[in-house]
């Protein structure tokens, strides 16, 4: 078994809610899936008292919407799905991102920025 690796968690305050919009984008799902896809991406584990209140506030802002479904055989799950304002402001978060992580790499590496 692989060993989680722990980041600073200003790091992870940073990334979170990008990282949580973009899982959301890629199909409708529930809360405790999008916190396994974080840790499949190496992010670590988010405790649901991390991401539920991302995820309301996401909501409350228009950026996703949900649903509340029945389980089979157990409770039900609230989905969430990205709205088209989540879809905008995901756009744009990926390519603010592209930028302002090639000008952090190149301030911590000591290297010039890319054009």
């Amino acid at each position: 078994m692989v060993e989680e690796r722990t980041w600073p968690s200003e790091w992870l305050r940073g990334v979170l809610g990008a990282a949580i919009l973009a899982i959301v984008a890629d199909g409708e799902t529930y809360g405790y899936r999008i916190g396994q896809r974080i840790s499949e991406a190496g992010l670590g584990t988010v405790k649901g008292g991390t991401l539920y209140p991302i995820l309301n506030r996401f909501e409350d802002e228009g950026l996703l919407a949900s649903s509340w479904r029945e389980g089979d055989g157990g409770p039900g799950r609230k989905y969430y799905s990205v709205t088209p304002s989540g879809a905008d402001t995901l756009r744009t978060l990926r390519t603010d991102w592209r930028e302002f992580s090639t000008n952090a790499t190149a301030a911590i590496l000591g290297k010039e920025p890319s054009p």
